[in-house]
């Protein structure tokens, strides 16, 4: 069995349009990860905020001054 090879030669063109393709994808890619990254980092947050706002709510009523009034 003998090997047959194609001599088309590869253009200027051709190369042009294969790295659009891929640079079309890497856009693509690069935009649903933003996406991803941006909702992860807004539900981080808000649980930050949640936690903080429970504990500091915990020690407010642990510290709770008690004042009694009395009159003679």
């Amino acid at each position: 069995m003998t090997e047959q090879r194609q001599t088309t030669r590869i253009t200027r063109d051709d190369i042009e349009s294969r790295f659009r393709q891929i640079q079309g994808d890497v856009v693509a890619a690069e935009d649903e990860a933003r996406t991803s990254v941006a909702a992860v980092v807004v539900v981080a947050a808000v649980a930050a905020v949640a936690i903080a706002f429970a504990l500091g709510s915990r020690r407010g009523r642990k510290r709770r001054t008690i004042v009694e009034v009395r009159r003679y």
